[in-house]
């Protein structure tokens, strides 16, 4: 028996559709997607509920006359990277994942493939992945040294809200407000030594080595390794009212709730702002690279500090670290959007701090991505602009051809929404060249980080 069912977008593009009642949710949606002539996507009820793809109609409690909505998510890209070895993973709008490159790194997924269904959240450590999925449990691959074996603690992994990784660990928040962490315990991977002062934890923040939690009352909690931002009890007294954390490679930096910023760890990467910190007044953002932090304040402008040569001193662009509206780093380079769409740079020139070679182009940018050593910026009309080291993303022209295509291709319909895709890296290109729904075969890793 089948039933008639209406199917839209949300450009508000419908069709009328039949299923059998014996057939799957994903048989419905891949007709939806055919029909439309788009991408990969997720069937709604009339609430807004995500519909099981693997359950038959019948189950599902599809009846004839309902109306669903075909969503079609961005595709986000996550990836792990330990120097010269990485691998990437990428959430299909249909909730699926797809993985390439590294297979001990996460590359591989196969052996957890099967589970890897309405994922909604991926993070990453140096050579593993944690999924989040709809109802709220955990599955993870790749190097099992590296938080990619969640087995001692899966069943403590229910109703995850956040995930966050160290380069060897990963720790969760769940819905009662209480964490969990896995992993290598030198990492952060082992919390037990606070784990009863994790109560009501509002937020994880993360570094190579240690884990910051941001408490319900604004104080903050730390573990990991002492040597590497885990040991805050210089600072304890005034880590009160903490709206945020942002690390560097070994330091720490929280604001407060009346815009001063409190610092913690190796004061060569930032650990110590004292020469600076009667200027950190109505701090609004602050972004890090390996080595250094930079804090937007109130009015535009800029103070960094760390180490002057990976990105601690601004001094040389000072003038123009006006309006900035945002910032990304590498991992000793930071660049600025400002207001009207420019962007300026400092630090290791070949990081990533000089951008004078694309200095013409970088107008009215949207959107600034960056890997270790390079940065890749999207501009108004959705070209892509890249700069510094050239294996680590810093050249884009043996994909510019692709990249074009691929917009000339989506500017062809008229149904745009959420075919808008998050650049990370321009392994993104490799990804849309690829027939979706399958596991890409490895890529050669990245030779310079």
């Amino acid at each position: 028996m089948s039933i008639t069912v209406e199917v839209g977008l949300l450009s508000g593009r419908t069709a009328a559709l039949q299923v059998a009642l014996d057939e799957e949710v994903n048989v419905l949606t891949r007709r939806a997607q055919t029909i439309f002539g788009v991408g990969k996507g997720r069937l709604l009820d009339s609430s807004g509920n995500v519909l099981d793809a693997r359950l038959p109609i019948r189950e599902a409690g599809v009846q004839t006359g309902d109306s669903l909505t075909l969503h079609i998510n961005q595709i986000q890209l996550q990836s792990s990277s330990d120097f010269y070895i990485g691998a990437f993973a990428a959430i299909l709008g249909d909730g699926s994942v797809v993985t390439w490159s590294d297979a001990p790194y996460g590359g591989d997924s196969s052996a957890v493939q099967d589970q890897l269904t309405n994922v909604q959240q991926i993070q990453t450590s140096r050579g593993a992945f944690a999924a989040i999925l709809g109802d709220g449990s955990v599955v993870t691959w790749g190097d099992y040294t590296l938080g990619g074996d969640s087995s001692a603690v899966q069943a403590q992994l229910k109703n995850v809200q956040q995930i966050q990784a160290s380069h060897r660990a990963f720790a969760a928040i769940l819905a009662d407000r209480r964490v969990v962490a896995w992993g290598h315990v030198d990492f952060g991977g082992d919390s037990s030594a606070v784990q009863d002062q994790l109560r009501n934890v509002q937020h994880l923040q993360s570094m190579g080595s240690a884990f910051a939690a941001i408490l319900g009352d604004g104080s903050v909690v730390t573990w990991g390794d002492a040597d590497y931002g885990s040991d805050s009890s210089a600072v304890q007294h005034q880590l009160k009212n903490v709206q945020h954390i942002q690390t560097s490679g070994m330091a720490f930096a929280a604001i407060l709730g009346d815009g001063s910023v409190v610092t913690w760890g190796d004061a060569g990467s930032g650990g110590d702002a004292s020469a600076v910190q009667d200027q950190l007044t109505n701090v609004q953002q602050i972004q890090a690279t390996f080595w250094a932090f930079a804090a937007i304040l109130g009015d535009g402008s800029v103070v960094t500090w760390g180490d002057d040569d990976r990105g601690g001193d601004g001094s040389a662009v000072q003038d123009q670290l006006k309006n900035v509206q945002h910032i990304q780093a590498s991992d000793s380079a930071f660049a600025a959007i400002l207001a009207d769409g420019s962007v300026v740079t400092w630090g290791a020139a070949d990081r990533g701090g000089d951008s004078s070679a694309v200095k013409d182009q970088l107008k009215n940018l949207q959107q600034i991505q960056a890997s270790t050593r390079a940065f890749a910026g999207i501009l108004g009309d959705g070209s892509v602009v890249a700069w510094g080291g050239a294996r680590c993303g810093g050249d884009s022209s043996v994909v510019q051809d692709s990249i074009k295509g691929q917009r000339a291709a989506l500017d062809s319909t008229n149904f745009r929404i959420g075919y808008k895709v998050r650049l990370l890296g321009l392994s993104l290109a490799l990804l849309l060249r690829r027939r979706p729904g399958v596991r890409k075969k490895e890529v050669k890793g990245d030779e310079d980080r």
